[in-house]
């Protein structure tokens, strides 16, 4: 039976990579946490992600659908730990735990990345340059790093989110004009 189901990376990869960008400007300092990153959070790096993840098991693609499915996940899990830190009765969070949550999140990352070892080099690097984010992130929070690491941390996340949003917009460009536009890097040999 042929595949007629449209491409759903594009959509993960751009919700993924604008909310990370926008949460990452926060974290390098630049602005205040504020309701639009917690708002793409919950629209763009969730829900969006979610439906792409569920696209790509409709497509049988089992990296797309747990990548995307995961991560979007994250992101709602990640608003509802700031949003409702020490409200509602749900209790403080400590950022020694955090750096738990962190650290875990970038154990998985890290075997996803191995995984991407026989896609695109675009696909490699958001997964690699993913995994240093969510383990400097925990390191920020296991030692209170909070001056230049914090900022070196925010920058190297917006450039993870800046290469998911190059990945997106070359997969659909490249499919729009029928040849490489943007280059993703050749396939690993299988």
């Amino acid at each position: 039976m042929e595949d007629n189901y449209a491409n759903p990376a594009p959509l993960g990869l751009m919700g993924f990579g604008m909310t990370t960008v926008l949460l990452n400007l926060h974290n390098a300092g630049l602005y205040e946490m504020s309701a639009i990153i917690l708002a793409m959070g919950v629209c763009y790096g969730g829900i969006a992600q979610v439906i792409a993840g569920i696209m790509e098991y409709k497509k049988g693609n089992t990296f797309g659908t747990t990548a995307f499915t995961s991560y979007g996940l994250f992101w709602l899990s990640l608003v509802f730990l700031i949003y409702f830190n020490g409200k509602a009765g749900v209790p403080t969070n400590t950022l020694g735990f955090a750096a738990w949550y962190l650290f875990f999140w970038g154990l998985f990352t890290f075997f996803m990345w191995i995984a991407t070892w026989k896609h695109h080099r675009g696909l490699q690097t958001i997964f690699l340059s993913l995994t240093v984010l969510f383990w400097m992130l925990a390191l920020r929070d296991a030692f209170g790093w909070n001056g230049a690491w914090a900022v070196l941390t925010g920058y190297e996340g917006i450039f993870c989110g800046l290469s998911a949003i190059y990945v997106a917009m070359a997969q659909i460009l490249n499919e729009a004009y029928g040849k490489i536009v943007f280059p993703l890097g050749e396939k690993q040999a299988a």
